[in-house]
């Protein structure tokens, strides 16, 4: 009914709603609220919530908002000195006439127990709007919030029917439980944590993986110089699986190049060290073993003093400074050499 020119009131099942034009506000049960339109305006706004933050995000941004303001509404309750169950019996009254849907509670409080459920809600109604397959989170969430609140303790819920899937209502059902809102955004957040790590780590053997078969290719290749001389530049550093790459590749092409002569070029060997002047003595025996002779260039004086020291008196190899004495050493014992065109 119309108090004065700018102030409305009306009393609906017990519920009390008052507009004051003149200051601009509306409020319901004595406290201020806000009208949306649940299929354009209020659906334009959870879309939008989803859109950024992703539909899982959304839900548990939606059942974490539900849960909080359940708690506000025990507590405001409380503060009036009701008896809980009064309190409990009163809201479904609360929400029907808020145009939350049609609920009925049935309870226990000595058992902190309770199931609620609710018909033609307004988070149905938008859900059915955007073609949601599943129950929505807000109303189980927020009821989860007001048991806590009236039960003092931890409440949480599972979905018993749903009105979304063909049920002819949305049962929830309420209990004592560790489970809360926080421990469910940490949850997710580990997932995601977890998740993005996996896909990280995914990204980074594959990179890995493209790199060494890369490295596969440009590193050392096998440079025929003439059908019985072929060189071979070390580049880098070789450690087990590169040092083995490169022996299995050269003793595999050995046979097909018929190479009387394999010159190792160690100008561009970096890192030498006791395993990298092994790796040298075992290349060195494995080639002979096919009858290839094997010969150094690119010694460094750092380098020839590490072969010395490394006690290879085994086997005798000739060492170059630079790659065309060891290519003109290697002609000479072939009994060749190389003369201008006539």
């Amino acid at each position: 009914m119309e108090t004065n020119s700018s102030k409305y009131e009306i009393n609906v099942n017990g519920s009390l709603f008052d507009w004051d034009l003149a200051d601009a506000t509306f409020r319901f049960e004595n406290d201020d609220v806000v009208v949306f339109w649940v299929n354009t305006a209020f659906k334009t706004l959870l879309d939008s919530i989803e859109e950024i933050s992703g539909e899982k995000s959304a839900k548990l941004v939606l059942e974490t908002a539900g849960y909080r303001t359940g708690k506000i509404v025990s507590k405001f309750y409380l503060e009036s000195n009701k008896e809980k169950e009064d309190i409990i019996n009163h809201l479904p009254n609360i929400y029907l006439t808020a145009g939350w849907g049609k609920t009925d509670v049935s309870f226990c409080l000595e058992e902190k127990k309770a199931i609620v459920r609710v018909n033609s809600g307004w988070e149905y109604k938008i859900n059915i709007a955007q073609k949601k397959k599943t129950e929505g989170s807000f109303l189980p969430g927020h009821w989860a919030g007001v048991l806590s609140g009236l039960f003092e303790t931890n409440i949480w819920y599972k979905v018993r029917q749903s009105q979304v899937q063909g049920d002819q209502y949305s049962e929830y059902e309420f209990f004592e439980s560790e489970i809360t809102p926080s421990q469910n955004i940490n949850a997710m957040i580990k997932e995601r944590t977890q998740s993005a790590q996996k896909e990280l780590e995914k990204e980074i053997a594959e990179q890995t993986r493209v790199l060494s078969e890369i490295i596969k290719e440009i590193s050392s290749p096998i440079i025929p110089v003439i059908d019985s001389i072929l060189v071979i530049p070390l580049v880098g550093r070789y450690e087990e699986l590169r040092a083995e790459e490169l022996l299995n590749r050269t003793l595999m092409n050995l046979p097909r190049y018929k190479a009387e002569y394999l010159i190792l070029d160690l100008t561009a060997l970096k890192g030498v060290n006791q395993y990298t002047l092994d790796f040298l003595k075992k290349f060195v025996r494995a080639a002979s073993l096919l009858g290839s002779n094997c010969i150094f260039v690119g010694i460094s004086p750092d380098l020839s003093l590490q072969i010395i020291e490394s006690g290879n008196k085994e086997t005798q190899i000739p060492c170059f400074s630079i790659l065309q004495k060891g290519i003109t050493h290697a002609l000479d014992q072939l009994g060749l050499d190389i003369s201008p065109k006539k």
